[in-house]
Formats: structure tokens, sequence, C-alpha cells
């Protein structure tokens, strides 16, 4: 299925490799060189993913994804970190402001892409109207709060619910701790980020061999495989 792609960088090179490979799969591609222009596009037409470089001329990467994060228009579109560096800190800026993903350059296209197809297919499940979110053999329903596991019903607190509710609506994409206390734990500001760790440990144990699902991302937060 075809989607609208905006790739963001200010080496001509590679935005027209992206480019080129982008709409050799079939999407249509959009391009731009710096941060305002980038921002000038998106809040015209939208697209359905951005491939944003974290080095820009004019604007880091991270204060872009910071504004569309912001933006009730973009703030839900996923976003690729293009980046030449490597090291952890710049994962967890990056995770933390809600990028999707990170591919560190050099790159292979064909890696790109395959991470590209990932994120858009996960956002097309993501948005299908459905009360239920299943993977394998875990079953949970959001009206119902009830969550099944081989046809085994768990008896699981509203804030393991909650916790395994927000990895599974976001299936491969990376949640920090602190995002995770503030969608599951809302204004409690009482609570510490190990809380997150103590409760995550709990709800593997109830969903037995299936926990090995949630994978921890050290030094960032959690992950519900794919």
């Amino acid at each position: 299925m075809s989607s609208r792609i905006l790739v963001v960088d200010d080496e001509p090179d590679i935005l027209e490799l992206v480019r080129l490979n982008l709409s050799q799969d079939g999407h249509s591609v959009d391009t731009a060189a710096n941060g305002e222009e980038a921002m000038e596009r998106m809040q015209k037409n939208p697209p359905d993913l951005v491939i944003l470089d974290l080095m820009l001329p004019d604007t880091p990467g991270t204060d872009i994804c910071r504004e569309m994060r912001r933006d009730p228009a973009l703030k839900d579109i996923p976003v690729i970190m293009l980046t030449a560096k490597g090291n952890e800190l710049d994962r967890v800026v990056g995770f933390e402001l809600g990028a999707d993903d990170y591919v560190t350059k050099p790159f292979s296209p064909r890696e790109l892409l395959l991470r590209v197809k990932a994120i858009l297919r996960r956002r097309r499940t993501t948005n299908s109207p459905s009360s239920k979110i299943e993977y394998g053999e875990i079953v949970i329903d959001l009206e119902r709060h009830r969550c099944r596991v081989a046809e085994l019903e768990l008896s699981l607190t509203a804030k393991e619910f909650g916790l395994l509710s927000a990895l599974m609506s976001r299936p491969g994409r990376v949640m920090t701790r602190e995002r995770l206390l503030e969608q599951v734990w809302g204004d409690d500001t009482f609570v510490s980020l190990r809380t997150i760790d103590t409760h995550m440990k709990r709800l593997r144990e109830k969903l037995g061999a299936s926990g090995t699902i949630i994978d921890t991302i050290r030094g960032v937060g959690y992950r519900f495989g794919e």
C-alpha cells in the first residue's frame, strides 16, 4: 500500500538515495533540506511517516520531533530518526521525544525500507477500530478490561492492564518509563520510575511464557516485540 513519506536531510546525496528507494517501493516521497521547510510541508499536507535527520543546519531534529508531538495534527505521525550519531544518549533522547525508530548512517537502503514497512504496518493495525488487541496467545479487551493468554483469563491489576495495553497498542515501538508513567499513572507525581519496573516484573510473571515478548530496552524503557 502506497504511503506519503517526508524525508528531511541536509545532504543532497542522502535525500536522493532515500527518495529513489522509497519511490521504487511505491511510496509518494517529498523532501526537505531543513527544519523550517519540513514543518511547512508537514503543516500544509501531513505525511504518513517522516524520516528525520538529527543534525539539520537550522533546527535540531530533536526540536522538530518535539514540535510535532505538541501539534495535534502531527503528533501521531511516526518518525524514524536518521543520524550519523550512534551513542546510547542520542537514542534515549530520540525515544523520549516520541521517535518510533532510529537508523544510524551509513545505512543500508534495504534495512531502511524494512523499517519503514514495519512502522507503516503497525500504524495501520493501531488505527484499526477495535476494542480488542491480539498478539500470539495474548488477547486484551479494552472495553471489558479483560486479558486472556491461551484462553486462560488473567487477573491483572488496573496498572498492569494499563501497562500491557499501552505496550500492545504500539507493537515494536519503544516506550520510555517516563511516558508509561504519564500514560498509566497520570498526575500521580509521587510514583517513582522504579515503580514501572516492579509492575512490569509482576506483569511478566502473570503472562508466563508469553511475558518474554516484552523487551527491556536498557536505559530507556520497554517494547512489545514484533
